[in-house]
């Protein structure tokens, strides 16, 4: 997980890297923006932006590659791993959004003369980010910034809460087809995997369900939907 140089190697990762490598890179990320909070200069694209940039797309690219396993290989082991560092990751993000310090500096170089010199591409990233903080909360009274903290965690976990459930019921759902008229307009291999897959359950018939490969060539192709 904490190799950048290249793909992310899947086939090498494991439920039980997620904690210690999410743990570590956060500890990374929050001493470089210790670091660049309290250096006295003004802040730069060089010296400011771009290391925080680098390092937020690590953790981006990270916690992705966390989230694509988590939805692809669903197992208790991977949920219980993707479920137990999410709160890490929702509270880092809702403290960064609402770090004046750092919002200070974000303005202080958006609103510098080097901004006009910038890459529209660079732009861009400094005004999303003086516009995330905002979104962020940093704008709030001190007093309700707990409360928008307590908020970002409930949604955060409600979605992955909801994303279970659906996968969940997607999982469950099959519908077995006995009438071989019903399979008019689909493609030979569907119906040949339809069939293998009602093997496998040891029924008669076709077996379909809500996973893309059994369900898109039913509604792109049955007669019958």
């Amino acid at each position: 997980m904490l190799d950048f140089s290249a793909l992310p190697r899947f086939d090498l990762i494991q439920p039980e890297h997620v904690a210690p490598a999410v743990t570590d890179l956060l500890t990374r990320y929050q001493a470089l923006i210790d670091e660049l909070i309290a250096r006295p200069e003004a802040p730069t694209w060089d010296g400011f932006a771009a290391p925080i940039t680098d390092m937020g797309e690590q953790v981006s690219r990270a916690w992705g590659v966390v989230g694509h396993l988590h939805g692809v290989n669903d197992v208790p082991a991977w949920r219980e791993a993707y479920n137990a560092s999410l709160p890490d990751i929702t509270r880092f993000y809702s403290s960064l959004g609402q770090n004046l310090a750092l919002f200070a500096k974000y303005r202080a170089l958006h609103d510098s003369p080097e901004y006009a010199t910038l890459s529209p591409a660079r732009r861009r990233i400094l005004d999303n980010e003086v516009r995330d903080f905002r979104l962020s909360g940093a704008e709030l009274p001190e007093e309700l910034k707990p409360r928008f903290k307590e908020i970002q965690e409930e949604l955060a976990s409600l979605s992955a809460k909801f994303s279970e459930n659906l996968l969940d019921a997607t999982n469950a759902f099959a519908e077995y087809v006995t009438d071989e008229a019903l399979l008019a307009g689909l493609p030979d291999d569907s119906i040949e995997a339809a069939r293998e897959a009602a093997q496998r359950d040891e029924r008669d018939g076709w077996k379909f369900t809500l996973h893309m490969p059994s369900y898109l060539p039913v509604m792109q192709y049955a007669d019958n939907r």
